[in-house]
Formats: C-alpha cells, sequence, structure tokens
C-alpha cells in the first residue's frame, strides 16, 4: 500500500498593484519596518522586490513589482507565482489609468485580491468615491454588497495596515496552500543584474522544492550552478524553501524577470532544457496579448511534408482568443525530451503518423502528460480546436428580468433599505442583483437580500405585484427610483 505524503503549509505570496503613486511601496516599506526584527531590517542593504515578514508568528511573503514587468512577464510565461493580490488605490485621487491595469492583470491571474483605500489620512480622502469607480471597472467591494475585500489604509499612520495582514492570512487559510518539498526545487525569478564583485545576482521565489547550495539551476534563457544564497535581508542561507525570496549568485548570465527556475540534476540536462525551451518561448511570447490563456504544444510528425502541412491548418484556427504557441516542431519519435518540456511548458504532445518512444510513455504517464496521436491530419487540427475551445473565458451575458417603481422607503440602517414598490414589468426574483434608475441616469447597484408580499416572504413575484423589498447596496434609493433587476449569466465562449 502506497503511503500517502502529506504536503507541508507554505506562506502566501502576496503581490502588490497599483498606480504608481498611490503609495503601495509606502505600505511594504512599513510593513518591512515593523514586521522585520529591527536588526535585521537595519541591515538591508539592497532592495530585492520581494519580502518576507512575521506575523504573529505566520510568515507572508510580498512581492513588489515596480511598472508591473514582473509580474506580467510570469504570467505571459504560465509562471503562478502569487497567491493574493493587494490592490492600492489612492483615496484622494481614485481609480487611475495603472489601477485598471492592476485590475486586469489581477484578474487575468484568476487570484483572490483584497482593496487597500490608501491614504486614509488626508483630509480630502474620499473612500465611497473610489469604491464607486472600483464598481465600472466590475470590482465590487463587500460593503456594496461584492465579494472583494477592502480596507482603509494610511502608509504613513499605519492605520488598517494590521487589519490588511490579518485579512491576507485569513484568505491564505481558506486557500489551503501547499508546497511540495520532495520535488526538484522551481520557482520564479523575480529580478536579475549584474554587480562587479559578486557577478550575476538574481532575485527569486521558490515555489516548490529545497533549493540547495550547489545546486544546478537554469531557466528558458539562463544556466549556473548556486555558489551563494541569501535571505531577502541579505544574510547567508544554506537553503530556502516554499514561498521564501532569496538572492542567488552563480548565474552565467542574466535570467529574464518573470522566467520560471528549475534545479536539475547534471549541467547536460539543464542545457538540453534551455536549448528545448528557450529561443523559441522567448519568440511565442512577444505573439501573445496580455491576459490570454493560451495553448502550448509539442509537435512530432512522420516527414517535413506532413509537418508544415499540420501547422499550416493550425494557423487557420481562430487564435484571437486562444492563441497556440509551438514550442517545438520536429519529425521523428516523441523521446523522453519532448516529455520535459512538455512538462516544463504546460503543453499537449501532438503526434502524426509517428512513434512514442517506450521510456517516453511511461514519463508521460508518471509526469500526467498528455499525448495524442492521429493518422488523420483534420482529425488532429479538429482536436486541438476542441483543446483551445475548453480553455475559452466564458461570455458574460446580462438577462434583464423585471422593473420596479419605487414607492415608499421605509428604513435605511448600515448600508441596508426597506423599500416598497410596484412591479412595472418582468419579474423579480430573491436575491439578484439591482440597478438603481434615477431619472435617465443610473446611480448605483446592489442586491436584493429579501423579496416579500403581504409580509410573507416570497421567492418570485411578476408584474402587477406590489413588494417590499431588503435592499443592499452602493447607493440610497428614493421614491420615484426604477429598480432594474438582471442576472449575469455565463455562456460557452468561442473561438
Amino acid at each position: 500500500m502506497k503511503k500517502i505524503v502529506k504536503k507541508p503549509s507554505r506562506p502566501p505570496i502576496v503581490v502588490v498593484l497599483g498606480h504608481v503613486d498611490s503609495g503601495k511601496t509606502s505600505i511594504l516599506d512599513y510593513i518591512c519596518k515593523t514586521h522585520v526584527a529591527s536588526k535585521e531590517s537595519g541591515g538591508i542593504t539592497q532592495r530585492i522586490d520581494a519580502y518576507q515578514i512575521d506575523k504573529n508568528g505566520k510568515k507572508i511573503t510580498f512581492i513588489d513589482t515596480p511598472g508591473h514587468e514582473a509580474f506580467s512577464m510570469m504570467r505571459s510565461r504560465g509562471a503562478k507565482v502569487a497567491d493574493i493580490a493587494v490592490l492600492v488605490v489612492d483615496a484622494t485621487q481614485g481609480v487611475q489609468d495603472q489601477t485598471k491595469e492592476s485590475i486586469f492583470q489581477i484578474k487575468s491571474a484568476g487570484i483572490p485580491f483584497i482593496v487597500a483605500l490608501n491614504k486614509i489620512d488626508v483630509k480630502i480622502c474620499n473612500p465611497e468615491k473610489c469604491k464607486r469607480e472600483l464598481l465600472k471597472e466590475d470590482v465590487l467591494v463587500e460593503s456594496m454588497g461584492g465579494q472583494v475585500p477592502s480596507i482603509g489604509t494610511s502608509a504613513r499612520e499605519g492605520k488598517g495596515i494590521e487589519e490588511l495582514l490579518d485579512l491576507i492570512l485569513l484568505i491564505a487559510e481558506m486557500e489551503e496552500l501547499k508546497g511540495d518539498v520532495l520535488c526538484p526545487a522551481s520557482g520564479v525569478i523575480i529580478e536579475s543584474y549584474m554587480e562587479s564583485q559578486r557577478g550575476t545576482v538574481a532575485s527569486l521565489i521558490l515555489t516548490d522544492g529545497i533549493l540547495k547550495l550547489g545546486d544546478i539551476i537554469a531557466t528558458s534563457s539562463a544556466l549556473g550552478k548556486i555558489k551563494k544564497i541569501e535571505d531577502f535581508i541579505g544574510k547567508p542561507a544554506g537553503e530556502i524553501r516554499p514561498s521564501d525570496p532569496a538572492i542567488v549568485i552563480g548565474f552565467e548570465n542574466l535570467p529574464q524577470s518573470g522566467e520560471k527556475f528549475q534545479v536539475f540534476s547534471d549541467t547536460e540536462k539543464a542545457k538540453e532544457f534551455i536549448v528545448l525551451n528557450g529561443e523559441k518561448e522567448k519568440q511565442e511570447v512577444t505573439k501573445i496579448k496580455e491576459g490570454q490563456k493560451v495553448l502550448n504544444l509539442v509537435i512530432r510528425a512522420d516527414a517535413q511534408g506532413s509537418l508544415e502541412a499540420i501547422k499550416g491548418l493550425l494557423k487557420n484556427i481562430p487564435q484571437e482568443k486562444v492563441p497556440l504557441r509551438i514550442l517545438d516542431s520536429r519529425v521523428g519519435d516523441v523521446c523522453e525530451s519532448d516529455v520535459k518540456l512538455a512538462k516544463t511548458c504546460l503543453a499537449k504532445i501532438v503526434v502524426f503518423k509517428t512513434k512514442i518512444s517506450p521510456i517516453a510513455r511511461m514519463v508521460a504517464e508518471k509526469e500526467n502528460v498528455r499525448i495524442i496521436s492521429f493518422n488523420i491530419i483534420y482529425e488532429l487540427t479538429d482536436a486541438v480546436r476542441v483543446l483551445m475551445e475548453k480553455i475559452v473565458e466564458p461570455d458574460t451575458v446580462r438577462n434583464e428580468l423585471g422593473k420596479i417603481k419605487v414607492l415608499v422607503d421605509f428604513l435605511t440602517k448600515k448600508g441596508r433599505q426597506i423599500i416598497g414598490g410596484k412591479i412595472i414589468g418582468g419579474e423579480i426574483i430573491r436575491g439578484v442583483q439591482l440597478e438603481v434608475i434615477r431619472g435617465e441616469e443610473t446611480v448605483g447597484k446592489g442586491k436584493i437580500i429579501e423579496l416579500q408580499k403581504d409580509k410573507k416572504v416570497k421567492d418570485k413575484l411578476v408584474k402587477g405585484d406590489e413588494c417590499g423589498i431588503l435592499f443592499e447596496g452602493n447607493v440610497k434609493i428614493m421614491v420615484g427610483d426604477i429598480l432594474q433587476a438582471y442576472k449575469d449569466e455565463k455562456q460557452k465562449g468561442t473561438l
């Protein structure tokens, strides 16, 4: 009977995003100052854009990504390094261009996030206005009936910072983050640079395994043997574990920000990885738009003519929503290195009229790499189309249900209102979203918490019914307002 090895929990990795002047770095500086021992924080002589702090005995790793370049590159290369995001919004300025970019990046990464409304110590701050502006970007915070937690902060005075850290730890606990310490070490390069005395220096975060001195390490563009490891404050370390940020010295050339790294048992295997994965990956990344999911393929065929025909037909598949990235294509059988390439890059191996070596098949089964074989070209291209359709984002369609004319306002308390009205069209269902229309203008949104008729709770009412509703939202409803009930529904996306 196989012994099940339970993966240990690991600290959350948190990326902090926001407009250039929103105060995100100031928040990180305050956290670092108050949660890293003073004798250690005073010894920090360089910034590596990654920090690890201790909050009541629990660690949190932070990434500061100026200009979002590192975070963008991590996603474009398929590296999921961050578990949680903090979106910092300047409460005196509201949603700005880079705020919108940050929202796009967070949603594209598909990770939970917290909104930090910063600079609440400044007199002209307006957190409620910020929340309304966030609503226009489809970010509905909890205080307005949504599911995104938000908190007011002041990096200058420290207000809300402890509560922010508590929220991060709560989300991390719910996410049940684990790190596999038994597999070969791997992670993501945050930044790299040259130092005259030490040579190539790279800051990184480990996601799995244990990284040790002497390990052979490689990315798609760089190779090396680790000569020195330092933790984020510059202290020498013999090893690092999942979620730890560190500085390493030993790369022969500069790895790129956002590249995934992996540890290999010997230099030859590391070089093989670079040859197979390096230039092709870099060339294909440039063709992919921000936020798109990608289908990675390794193609093997029986002849050059077959290979060219396959690639030509694949180009005809619409790729606006899901680009195809061909990591490697050649004539010949599938070998072990093909499987390793596919595993590293989360690719499918597509085979046309050629063989799969026994060891490649065995490794593919072990590493859960999918190999699909075909004898007819059009069956191959149809199968690839199906794979692409499976990862297309679903379309969101708004389904308008009914309208209520507000006749009376009974009670307002803590963001909730009890109002009475008459349904003037369609049907109203308990729990649906409401848009508040005043005159010709939409003034806010919210949700029906409870629906009643004749003081009895109802699940659904129709045109002509008079009703009472418990409303929760971001606006105070007034007599005469029209409430448009609607439901956002997901539909299968198409290429």
